[in-house]
């Protein structure tokens, strides 16, 4: 039962002198086990919005104190650490290319690809995703289905603060080289994120698309389209360019969801 893994994880988050009974342990490796096949997740959707389970990323935080260190051969390559790599992609319908590394604990959907790419433990990536190359997604971090993650994509990953939610990518996106999605930042549905696009908790994303700005903070519209900007701000020695986010435009509903970032910024007049 949920409810009763939850009660023993909690339990051991507040006193780690537990977890040298086994079944304080035992609960943590099938938290572990259970993200690993995508019976649960660190966040889901719930309505409109995402609720974040707390008491699985204490799981995964947890899981560490109770994992040895050990060396992992694999061909050539050695390995030595607490966590133990994903196996099984042909019975889980994922094509991973060399070398690509998934680890433990981190779910991969059936349609995943990855090409020489890192997903961390915790993490959640859905059906027909692309992890490109040298992209990373850490931990705990929620992709969507059918999202491409171009080259060199930056997700970051939490652990701690308990409370602090994972960056959340959803259905449809397209997430364009070297993009970097950090502290939490949502983006909704179907949006396109150009090319070096940063975007942290702090950075301003300023819709510029009507008469006056908007500006959102931690969170991409769903189906905007955003290219690197910069505003001007005052410092105590002058005046300099700090980096945002902007909307220029909203994809269109004729558009393929797995269009081209180059497409999808041409309807938009704009060349990244």
């Amino acid at each position: 039962m949920v409810a009763d893994l939850k009660k023993l994880i909690e339990e051991a988050w507040e006193d780690r002198g537990l977890l040298i009974y086994n079944n304080y342990c035992e609960a943590i490796e099938e938290v572990v086990q259970r993200l690993d096949k995508g019976e649960l997740r660190v966040a889901e959707p719930v309505l409109n919005s995402w609720g974040i389970n707390e008491w699985v990323k204490k799981a995964v935080i947890l899981y560490f104190p109770i994992k040895q260190m050990k060396e992992t051969k694999v061909g050539p390559f050695v390995f030595h650490d607490k966590m133990d790599l994903k196996t099984n992609y042909k019975d889980a319908g994922v094509r991973v290319v060399p070398h690509a590394i998934a680890r433990y604990g981190a779910y991969l959907a059936p349609g995943v690809i990855m090409m020489p790419s890192y997903v961390n433990i915790g993490a959640h990536v859905d059906e027909g995703t692309m992890v490109d190359t040298w992209a990373t997604v850490g931990s705990c971090a929620q992709i969507g289905k059918r999202v491409h993650l171009s080259g060199g994509v930056g997700i970051g990953g939490v652990l701690e603060p308990v409370q602090a939610a994972p960056v959340i990518i959803e259905d449809d996106c397209f997430i364009g080289s070297r993009a970097i999605v950090v502290e939490g930042v949502r983006v909704e549905k179907e949006a396109v994120l150009g090319a070096n696009v940063v975007l942290t908790a702090s950075t301003k994303i300023i819709d510029v698309t009507g008469e006056t700005p908007v500006e959102y903070k931690g969170v991409v519209p769903s189906r905007s389209v955003v290219i690197p900007g910069s505003y001007t701000k005052k410092f105590p020695s002058g005046e300099y360019q700090v980096p945002c986010a902007l909307i220029i435009g909203k994809r269109k509903e004729s558009t393929d969801k797995k269009t081209s970032l180059n497409d999808a910024l041409r309807e938009n007049n704009v060349a990244v």
